[in-house]
């Protein structure tokens, strides 16, 4: 039986790319499109089992309340979702323990992939640093990729108890230096013409490691997106991030 899917965002640039993939898709089955201006009752009324939101940080949690509310799982890309929120869908989803919540900073296999290897990496090097770049009409900075792979970087780091990250900058302009997360600096670019695109640099004496990853078209997040649309109806409560769907 097919999975009956439904896309908030819709005309987006990743809400129109996962309309076309669902719509492709064997075994799902897209019920409602919907977008700025449209009821939310749809989401009910289109029978949806799995909302996929991709709309903006200012609408996602009101977004995610409904359907959540409502018993239908959710697969999130929409970016914001800090600590304050992550705690607020918990609440959520505690009140209604068979719904299943993914959210993924970066639905790349690949993207998933670097943040994995970088973390791993980052416990062999003395500096670590992030430089990430996008669109211009990206709405938050760091991106949510960059922000999940500091926080993984540092966890992996103090795991390894390696020593706080080198820098003896004593003077400069605010922001030269990134913005820092954990204890890992964060370097944001937007350009016209950019896609979605991070690399991470480490470095020690005598070396250095580059591992980046570039998403030349959004059609390349797909395979993620629909990986966890297909896994979330069986994953009750918070799943965050997709390589716990990746089984890595």
């Amino acid at each position: 039986m097919k999975i009956k899917v439904a896309v908030l965002g819709a005309k987006g640039r990743m809400g129109s790319e996962s309309v076309k993939a669902i719509s492709a898709a064997d075994d799902l089955e897209l019920v409602a499109s919907l977008d700025l201006g449209d009821s939310l009752d749809l989401l009910k009324s289109s029978g949806a089992e799995v909302v996929l939101e991709f709309t903006h940080p200012d609408s996602v949690m009101k977004n995610l309340e409904f359907a959540i509310s409502n018993g239908i799982h959710v697969v999130v890309g929409t970016t914001g979702i800090d600590s304050q929120r992550m705690d607020v869908i918990k609440s959520l989803l505690a009140k209604n323990p068979k719904v299943g919540a993914i959210i993924a900073p970066n639905f790349g296999l690949g993207a998933v992939l670097m943040m994995q290897f970088a973390a791993k990496a980052a416990t062999y090097f003395e500096s670590v640093e992030i430089i990430e770049l996008h669109h211009p009409d990206k709405a938050d900075a760091p991106s949510g990729t960059a922000t999940r792979t500091a926080e993984l970087i540092s966890e992996a780091r103090a795991r390894a108890k390696k020593s706080a990250i080198a820098d003896k900058t004593s003077s400069g302009l605010a922001g030269a230096r990134g913005a820092k997360v954990g204890d890992v600096a964060i370097h944001s670019i937007r350009l016209r013409g950019l896609v979605a695109h991070q690399e991470v640099l480490l470095g020690d004496q005598g070396e250095t490691l580059s591992i980046r990853h570039d998403s030349i078209g959004r059609s390349g997040f797909m395979p993620g997106v629909l990986l966890a649309i297909r896994s979330v109806k069986t994953r009750a409560g918070l799943t965050f991030g997709l390589e716990n769907v990746m089984d890595i």
